[in-house]
């Protein structure tokens, strides 16, 4: 971790000693900060991508269910930024919609284009907007909404990330744990960064790494896609692969979506963290939250 993040978690330790946490359990929270990439539509970080733009596929590449939401330049965004195994260089093309999946079901796809590789623009009816025969649905809430779809450069601005959610109690009625356990006054440290982070972190649409959030603090959205891409697994009678246990995957990126008709609502792209060492992205599971 750079250490000029670490020294931006300063207000929230501050709080955190104010509330009579002690000092060994906060700093053992600091301790457990990760680096984290912000991607925004202004400043003046390097260019690391774009919301949108051309769909650029190599020909033999499926046309995609999902809308393109953003396309990332990997050369640009660095492990030490990031906190991520990405491929040294290529393309990361990032795909969703957000809107409730069945079964479990991915609401989106991640496609790794290495360098050099032979890629030519596709236009394409996505089938999650259009119907699989390109024909638009009679929803036209789900095309306005791919139509709100953003249009922009996105700039890097390193970033840090600490936890800010809660596990449930379980069904049984037993005692209430947290994600990172070892942590005696987990529930209020979290709750700390839950309240302070706004102060610290760089407001954008779009994270790189990193913990995931979303509106409902009391679940890891990380654990709870991965339940959903096993869950998913399980309803497909062509593919019965097991897949790691949700302790072994982490955030790829996070849309803070914020367009009208979804305000509220957030896009996770999750991986097993072996697929992502291994620069392998057809597992990658895309979850959907909102509350409306």
């Amino acid at each position: 971790m750079i250490p000029d993040l670490i020294n931006r978690l300063a207000p929230f330790r501050e709080e955190a000693l104010g509330r009579g946490i002690p000092p060994e359990d906060v700093d053992g929270w600091i301790a457990a900060a990760r680096p984290s990439g912000t991607l925004v539509t202004g400043g003046d970080g390097p260019v690391v991508g774009r919301f949108g733009g051309p769909l650029l596929l190599p020909a033999d590449a499926p046309d995609p269910w999902f809308p393109l939401l953003a396309t990332l330049d990997c050369a640009a965004l660095p492990e030490e930024t990031t906190g991520l195994q990405l491929p040294p260089d290529g393309r990361l093309l990032l795909f969703g919609f957000p809107e409730m999946t069945y079964y479990g079901g991915s609401a989106g796809e991640v496609v790794y284009i290495p360098e050099g590789t032979p890629v030519e623009e596709r236009n394409t009816k996505y089938a999650c907007v259009y119907g699989a025969e390109g024909d638009q649905f009679d929803d036209t809430d789900t095309l306005a909404i791919h139509e709100q779809f953003p249009q922009q450069e996105l700039r890097l601005a390193p970033d840090v990330s600490l936890p800010h959610h809660f596990l449930v109690p379980s069904p049984e009625g037993g005692d209430e744990t947290v994600t990172l356990p070892g942590h005696p006054r987990a529930w209020d440290l979290a709750e700390v960064w839950d309240e302070t982070y706004g102060d610290i972190v760089v407001d954008g649409p779009l994270h790189i790494g990193g913990y995931a959030s979303h509106e409902c603090t009391e679940t890891d959205p990380v654990t709870d896609a991965a339940e959903d891409a096993r869950e998913a697994r399980r309803h497909r009678a062509d593919d019965t692969a097991e897949l790691p246990a949700p302790e072994e995957w982490t955030l790829l990126a996070q849309w803070d979506i914020g367009l009208n008709g979804r305000e509220g609502s957030t896009l996770h792209w999750v991986i097993p963290r072996q697929d992502l060492a291994a620069h392998r992205f057809d597992r990658a599971h895309v979850s959907f939250f909102w509350n409306p």
